[in-house]
């Protein structure tokens, strides 16, 4: 199979060979695992690419090593060797068969310098470096997890990963990766993973104790989903340096409504009014902000070390396009503040019970669903070639979903990736340039 990139000046191709299953190096534990409430609303596919370039060593081993060690890894991580099925009570189990996911090696016939100046213009190219699973109709026929090992001919190799969120969150991510790359170094692992997830099954009976307007389905009045269909969609990042994510932080708390707030918050506040703007949303337009919380010592009793698995819940704010413009940025971020502050153990138990009788996912029309990788190490894992010398998502973010990455060689600036109608996006730039 061969995947061709053009930009005018370099024809990509990056050549797969047939894939092939990697199992657990020794027998696992067979059976059904649990996926709690939190992942049934998570099903979907994660696409992440790893690059890495050593001084000292080419890459002719990469894919021995890392199928090897993937092999051990997946006795810790035994459930990433199965598969998705429906349980008796409807929801999504996974079946821990052992068969192990799809390993896919590839070569690229460009250096990785290359393929990053292509991928600074049109990001789907990194999409080429992660194996997809053709004729897969849903999401019970597509494996939790891929492999794909990319060589470049600068001597540089790609681990391309496709995980399905239900699977893990970007933390659980992030440790797996560290461990399968402490055992491609011969190293034990220092974070065991714990796998267990009944510390958030629903209650019995189940008992709905908050209002969840995660939950509820907005009116478009403002026609946005038209504007999406008629106009050309476009992606860009924009970047926040240290700098300016001081004055961001100094606006916020502009007037002294505020005492203090996080970066995130302010940075969250500040997209969320831009995009309503954008979009021309109605005054009495409801919009919706979703964003994940890492809920691990939030709990009682807390997750454990190693949780592998979804330890993040995803919390809202829910108001009028009209009243978040109409108010200074603070007001904004109050909103966000207010939206931390209500996840307690008793909120999410209560919005775990909610599926439980329910069973609808979190509606986005006229919403914003912002996904925070500034806080995650992502260059950490090492397979023996050192740390990545870039990590980062694989395609681009939906059309309500905007995602902050981190940038600079301290990882304290933050990039802004977002897919906006092209009009909607020269407002939205605008807007941010204010700052």
């Amino acid at each position: 199979m061969e995947s061709v990139v053009c930009n005018g000046k370099f024809e990509l191709k990056i050549k797969q060979d047939e894939p092939t299953r990697v199992p657990p190096v020794e027998e696992t534990e067979k059976g059904h695992h649990f996926l709690c409430n939190l992942d049934q609303n998570l099903a979907a596919i994660i696409k992440t690419i790893h690059l890495y370039k050593s001084p000292d060593k080419g890459n002719e081993d990469a894919a021995k090593v890392i199928r090897e060690s993937l092999s051990k890894a997946l006795v810790h991580f035994y459930p990433l060797a199965g598969r998705l099925t429906i349980s008796p009570e409807g929801k999504l189990i996974v079946d821990c068969t052992g068969e192990g996911p799809p390993f896919v090696e590839a070569e690229a016939n460009c250096s990785v310098s290359e393929l990053l100046s292509i991928a600074s213009v049109d990001p789907m190219v990194l999409k080429n470096l992660v194996y997809e699973v053709p004729g897969a109709k849903n999401i019970i026929e597509t494996p939790v997890f891929t492999v794909q090992v990319t060589k470049f001919n600068c001597g540089a190799f790609a681990v391309g990963i496709g995980m399905n969120h239900c699977m893990a969150d970007g933390i659980s991510g992030v440790e797996f990766l560290n461990s399968w790359g402490e055992i491609a170094r011969g190293l034990p692992l220092s974070t065991p993973p714990s796998l267990d997830r009944t510390n958030l099954k629903a209650r019995d009976p189940p008992q709905i104790d908050f209002p969840h307007n995660e939950f509820v389905d907005i009116e478009d009045i403002s026609n946005t989903h038209d504007l999406y269909e008629e106009e050309e969609m476009v992606y860009k990042a924009f970047p926040f340096n240290t700098e300016k994510l001081v004055r961001l932080k100094e606006k916020a708390l502009e007037g002294g409504v505020l005492s203090k707030c996080t970066t995130f918050e302010a940075l969250t506040a500040l997209v969320w009014r831009a995009r309503c703007k954008s979009l021309k949303m109605h005054h009495d337009q409801q919009t919706k902000l979703l964003f994940a919380v890492d809920v691990r010592s939030k709990l009682n009793p807390n997750l454990p070390k190693g949780f592998f698995g979804n330890g993040m819940f995803l919390t809202n704010a829910l108001c009028k396009a009209g009243d978040l413009l109409d108010s200074p940025l603070s007001h904004a971020v109050e909103l966000v503040q207010g939206a931390v502050k209500v996840v307690t153990d008793s909120y999410m138990r209560s919005s775990i019970d909610y599926f439980e009788m329910k069973r609808v996912r979190p509606s986005i029309n006229g919403t914003l669903v912002v996904t925070a990788w500034s806080r995650l190490d992502l260059l950490s894992a090492n397979f023996g070639w050192g740390k990545t010398i870039y990590s980062g998502p694989a395609d681009v973010p939906g059309k309500e979903v905007v995602l902050f990455l981190p940038s600079g060689e301290d990882k304290r600036s933050i990039n802004v990736h977002l897919e906006m109608p092209i009009s909607a996006m020269k407002t939205f730039e605008l807007e941010i340039m204010q700052i």
